[in-house]
């Protein structure tokens, strides 16, 4: 039998010696990188991820019903998780994100944790929302962005006066695991108790800003088109390992393709995304997502704007980040 030299196969004929060479390097936890090569270095990304929209009118009734059948207690984090097709071994969205919507009612609170995994949410609906991050406590409301990152102290609530508030988490915990570099404490007390956190010779891998109003952000996109949330102090990303950003969408944007995985939801308004070939109409709190190195763009007729966060810092940070348009 001859090995073609196609996609993982190298121009090899099996002899039954190499044959049963074969079975002694497996008996031995050993391989032939021949056999497999491209399959491990392909010659362009090979995303397992999948284009894929969670429609908000679907997964909706089933976020709802969730403080029916567990309370913010018991659960500790209530949270739908959204899992790719093609990442279920990581509970990833696409590439090596996370995300979920998080669902809380009137009175109700986690309690205080960190992680390595850093964090960021966008607040979907509701009033009185809260979070307390390294003791600093944040007021929230529909459509403010907030950070959680790697390593803060952080518990979150909604006041006893308030409304049934959901928001989306964003967390880079498939990366970490696949790095094995994850770690998670538990606060010694329940919550924190709230201080101002000191700002003065910020030194910090992150952003020393950790809400980002919804209103002063929609300022400036209706100006420049692209929102970028960024660290004050470097004009660089937020957060090492995840960007976010805010775009403006009227008429077609031009295809593109990048490594690096995103998350969009729609914040406002109703469009459509190409998405490795296939058409997704989207309206708001609808959630989908473009993984690796697929072609995209985005439409609208008439103004929409598309929450998103990304993986770019990390490709950015180790060398690997690269786009085409076409």
């Amino acid at each position: 039998m001859k090995r073609e030299n196609v996609v993982g196969r190298a121009n090899v004929e099996d002899t039954p010696a190499l044959e049963a060479y074969y079975r002694e390097l497996e008996k031995r936890e050993l391989g032939a990188l021949w056999n497999f090569a491209n399959e491990i270095e392909p010659w362009f990304p090979q995303p397992k991820s999948v284009p894929i929209l969670w429609k908000w009118r679907d997964i909706e009734p089933l976020v709802r019903k969730a403080p029916e059948l567990v309370s913010a207690e018991k659960a500790a984090r209530r949270v739908v998780v959204l899992v790719n097709p093609g990442r279920k071994e990581w509970s990833a969205a696409a590439g090596l994100l996370y995300t979920g919507v998080q669902i809380m009612n009137p009175g109700e609170f986690t309690s205080a944790h960190r992680h390595q995994a850093s964090a960021l949410r966008f607040i979907m609906e509701g009033k009185g929302a809260y979070t307390v991050v390294d003791g600093e406590r944040l007021s929230l409301g529909a459509r403010d962005f907030v950070l959680t990152p790697n390593g803060t102290w952080h518990d979150h609530g909604v006041e006893a006066g308030g409304t049934q508030c959901i928001w989306q988490d964003g967390l880079d915990i498939p990366l970490m695991n696949s790095l094995d570099a994850n770690f998670y404490e538990v606060h010694p007390q329940v919550v924190q108790t709230p201080a101002p956190l000191p700002r003065e010779n910020w030194k910090k891998p992150y952003s020393p800003v950790f809400l980002y109003k919804w209103d002063s952000c929609f300022a400036e996109l209706r100006t420049e088109k692209i929102f970028e949330y960024k660290n004050p102090l470097t004009g660089g990303s937020v957060m090492p390992t995840m960007g976010a950003r805010l775009e403006l969408i009227k008429g077609n944007t031009r295809p593109i393709r990048h490594t690096g995985s995103v998350i969009y939801q729609a914040a406002a308004g109703h469009g459509w995304s190409e998405v490795g070939g296939q058409r997704f109409e989207w309206e708001e709190k609808d959630i989908f997502v473009v993984p690796s190195w697929t072609r995209y763009r985005h439409g609208a007729a008439a103004e929409a704007v598309l929450f998103s966060f990304n993986d770019f810092p990390a490709m950015q940070a180790l060398g690997l980040y690269r786009e085409a348009e076409d």
